[in-house]
């Protein structure tokens, strides 16, 4: 039976200086479902900046990482981008790219 679930999300975050982004970057990978995060600042005032965080892995639960951001002092302006798959089509487009190399 295929799998569902949220593969990645790509959330339009404000948060305080502190703590850094390494550090909420390393804390996100905590969680067993996410295999990778990225953190991009996109605007720093006196005291918040604003970022683009990109977040990959398997069966993401977006409500246990609003939470966790939201402990770190950040709040999620906007949801960007959210990709949701089966096992079933990732495994075909790894056939096709596959596929693709080979010609």
């Amino acid at each position: 039976m295929p799998s569902y679930g949220v593969k990645r999300l790509v959330l339009d975050v404000l948060k305080l200086h502190n703590p850094s982004i390494v550090y909420l970057a390393d804390h996100l990978c905590t969680q067993k479902e996410i295999e990778g995060v990225n953190i991009t600042s996109v605007e720093v005032d006196a005291e918040t900046e604003s970022v683009k965080i990109t977040i990959e892995g398997t069966n993401l639960d977006f409500d246990q990482i609003k939470m966790e951001l939201e402990a770190h002092g950040a709040a999620i302006h906007s949801v960007d981008q959210v990709i949701a798959t089966k096992d079933t089509f990732e495994q075909r487009a790894l056939v096709e790219e596959a596929l693709s190399r080979a010609e």
